[in-house]
């Protein structure tokens, strides 16, 4: 089964505990804290295969949970990382983050890797808060959690040319004449279900990948047919190649099935119009097939190229033209740099790390970073207690709950916790 397209939730592995313990050795005084920190969660990565050519192994699986990092012991041991989650992808995968409609990844190369989600850091133990001022902490810090995505992955073919037309035109019989392909061909319309890609090699010895794409209709691009699913897969293609059925032979229009078909390309992708593109007028061993041709000549000024799939008439001539043209086409990426996540630019905002609301008579204090640091904090002690207010203080929180008239014993939320305000 061919599936080019999955949704699913990636969630990386949490970071392990950090560790309180103190040293307590015969003959050893004031031994101090001993506690190790917690190992990093593992990340979820998306490496390509090249074995693979569908999307059907992510399918049946909504929900990727990359594993925990062990948590620190006493004796100063740290814990041990996480070992990442590898899911393996066909090449030409694209990852994109639903939450920001940015692209994680776009995998086009052998054994590239992306990481889609990262694990979270683990927590420090007693040891690593030691200071002069305080030689012996008795807190330590919980595992940072891993990030959570859902994202959806997308096979968009990587192909030189993609033959495009109505169906029945003979896309599949050109390719499986050019190529070693071996896709269904039969006497009625929407023969090809799926995709179809074939490796082509010219006289000259020169080669080229063409993907042959199920039969568009009118409307395919708003989804009749199956034009809708596959049309994604020419987006990568170097040279868009008509195949037009010139006999006329089914009672429809050559000139008019280009047309039809421009204006669905048009309207899945604009830039799909920027391409280079080419007509390879079909069945012209057909008795109408030269008639029609010259009408077809007079209204369409792009490069056309007369064959007969069934006998290989011009076959070779066409393949030696595609591969000129592909020559003088340097490869460029699919998507700009703007649109991937990693090159975002992040600018810095004078704008609050927080929120606070009143429910009734409960302020509740939300914001990612007081979250990541409630979730961080293992309430041992007084003193892990007291570390958490001032970094809450330091935010700016304590501030603004007064400027909002809070007053000694009035409830504060963070997610699930509920905490007494205290002035002092």
């Amino acid at each position: 089964m061919f599936i080019d397209e999955v949704i699913i939730e990636l969630n990386a592995g949490r970071g392990g505990n950090g560790c309180m313990a103190f040293r307590r050795e015969k003959y050893i005084e004031m031994g101090g804290p001993y506690g190790g920190n917690g190992g990093n969660g593992g990340n979820i990565v998306f490496e390509v295969d090249e074995g693979l050519n569908t999307l059907i192994d992510l399918r049946y699986k909504k929900l990727y949970k990359a594993k925990s990092g062990e948590h620190g012991e006493g004796k100063g041991c740290n814990g041990k990382n996480a070992e990442d989650l590898i899911i393996k992808v066909p090449i030409g995968t694209v990852i994109t983050d639903l939450d920001t409609n940015l692209i994680i990844g776009d995998l086009t190369k052998k054994g590239e890797k992306v990481v889609a989600a990262y694990g979270g850091r683990g927590g420090r133990g007693n040891m690593s808060f030691a200071t002069r001022n305080n030689p012996a902490p008795a807190f330590c810090e919980n595992g940072e959690p891993g990030e959570y995505k859902k994202v959806k992955v997308e096979l968009k073919l990587l192909a030189d040319v993609g033959l495009v037309g109505m169906p029945s035109v003979g896309k599949s019989t050109f390719i499986s004449k050019v190529s070693s392909a071996k896709p269904k061909i039969a006497a009625y319309h929407f023969t090809t279900l799926t995709p179809n890609l074939g490796v082509v090699k010219t006289k000259d010895n020169r080669s080229f990948v063409i993907a042959d794409l199920p039969g568009l209709i009118e409307g395919a691009s708003n989804g009749e047919g199956l034009g809708d699913k596959f049309l994604k897969h020419i987006e990568r293609t170097r040279i868009i190649a008509h195949v037009i059925d010139m006999s006329g032979i089914e009672g429809r229009d050559p000139l008019s099935d280009y047309k039809i078909v421009n204006r669905e390309l048009k309207n899945f992708n604009v830039k799909l119009m920027d391409k280079p593109q080419i007509v390879i007028a079909n069945k012209m061993d057909m008795e109408s097939s030269k008639s029609n041709l010259e009408k077809f000549k007079k209204e369409v000024k792009c490069n056309i190229y007369p064959i007969s799939a069934i006998t290989g008439k011009g076959l070779d001539e066409v393949l030696i033209e595609i591969a000129n043209i592909l020559d003088k086409i340097e490869k460029s990426p699919l998507y700009e740099e703007e649109k991937f996540e990693s090159h975002v630019l992040y600018k810095f905002k004078q704008e609050q790390p927080f929120k606070i609301i009143k429910e009734g008579n409960i302020f509740v204090v939300s914001g990612e970073k007081v979250e990541k640091l409630l979730k961080m904090t293992w309430f041992s002690s007084d003193e892990a207690f007291l570390r958490f207010s001032k970094k809450l203080r330091k935010l700016g929180i304590d501030e603004k709950l007064k400027e909002m008239g809070i007053k000694d014993g009035d409830t504060v939320r963070i997610l699930d916790y509920e905490f007494e305000y205290r002035a002092d």
